[in-house]
């Protein structure tokens, strides 16, 4: 039942040029003489005065080679920076209070630096140090494997996806919105609105999606989840809502009004295991009380995104002999 998923030569090149313009030619260098497909790449780590680094398949890589680790300048991460912001820091003002920059393809330049805060709120970012270019990929297909457990009847059951860091789950939770949004052989063609606080299921450039979020979806980007769910059954009358990490209070208490209103909820949070969100404050309510009737936890091997149990709202695996289904991510 697993998908065939395939990043066809079209779409590697499209994705290349796209990385490319925000590359300085020496690092653009380094990572042509690695030999590393954009294929399997999914971080590029700019640090000053420290060895370029990427991850590509979950493992780490000093380029051009580990005897050889290019030091990055601070000429080469401003350069970076220039070609980010399109030469204009200003204009990216508001998405840098969030720790980011969303470049054309989805692509996520993630920024460290001295963070200028008043009244407890970060107003800018100054002297960026570090940069940290998150490729996006859109591998469509990757949940399709979750769709006879997490459907009943046409509809689309409350869902959560559980995952560390790096397995796949804002990949997966992409691809079910796309898959319940244009439906399909176990769900119906479903309204589904989408808060994407960091602009990583949409990805959004100069206010465009970049990703395929299926014919159905509405988008709220970079919206505090909390207040986008209430926004979106205020305003779209949406079927399906679905955040990406959930875990503060006031989404717990958002979903659970979304809930009520009849929506069925999509979402993720960090996690190894069941037992473990249990323990985490505010979202020990949401399992106690069975709010969510399907929990997914994803793993990295044999590659991120694949899916290692599905387990019913009392806690019971579904999966059975099914365990170890994946997606390609």
């Amino acid at each position: 039942m697993n998908p065939i998923c395939v990043i066809h030569d079209a779409t590697e090149e499209k994705c290349r040029q796209q990385i490319w313009r925000v590359l300085p030619h020496s690092i653009r260098a380094c990572i042509l003489e690695a030999g590393i497909s954009l294929r399997t790449m999914q971080e590029i780590r700019i640090r000053i005065n420290a060895p370029l680094l990427c991850v590509a398949g979950g493992t780490e890589y000093l380029l051009p080679c580990r005897s050889r680790p290019h030091i990055i300048s601070r000429q080469e991460l401003d350069e970076t920076m220039e070609y980010v912001s399109q030469y204009s820091l200003y204009a990216f003002e508001q998405e840098m209070r969030q720790g980011f920059i969303t470049i054309e393809g989805g692509h996520r330049v993630g920024l460290g630096g001295k963070v200028l805060a008043e009244a407890g709120q970060v107003r800018s970012m100054t002297h960026i140090s570090s940069l940290n270019l998150r490729i996006a990929h859109a591998v469509a297909g990757c949940a399709e494997p979750l769709l006879p457990y997490i459907a009943e009847e046409g509809k689309v059951l409350h869902t959560l996806l559980i995952a560390p860091p790096r397995c796949g789950k804002t990949t997966v939770l992409r691809d079910l919105i796309r898959l319940v949004s244009n439906g399909n052989y176990y769900i119906k063609g479903s309204t589904v609105g989408v808060v994407d606080e960091r602009s990583e299921l949409g990805g959004c450039w100069q206010g465009v999606p970049q990703n395929d979020l299926g014919m159905r979806t509405d988008l709220l980007d970079c919206c505090p989840k909390a207040e986008g769910m209430l926004m979106l059954i205020r305003s779209m009358a949406p079927q399906v809502i679905a955040v990406d990490e959930i875990g503060a209070a006031e989404d717990v208490h958002a979903i659970e009004y979304a809930m009520h209103c009849g929506c069925k909820m999509l979402a993720s949070v960090h996690g190894s295991s069941l037992e473990e969100i249990r323990k985490k404050p505010y979202l020990e309510k949401l399992v106690v009380q069975h709010r969510f009737e399907r929990y997914v936890i994803l793993g990295s091997e044999p590659h991120a995104g694949t899916i290692l149990e599905v387990l019913n709202t009392e806690g019971n695996t579904l999966t059975g002999k099914r365990r170890g289904d994946s997606g390609c991510i």
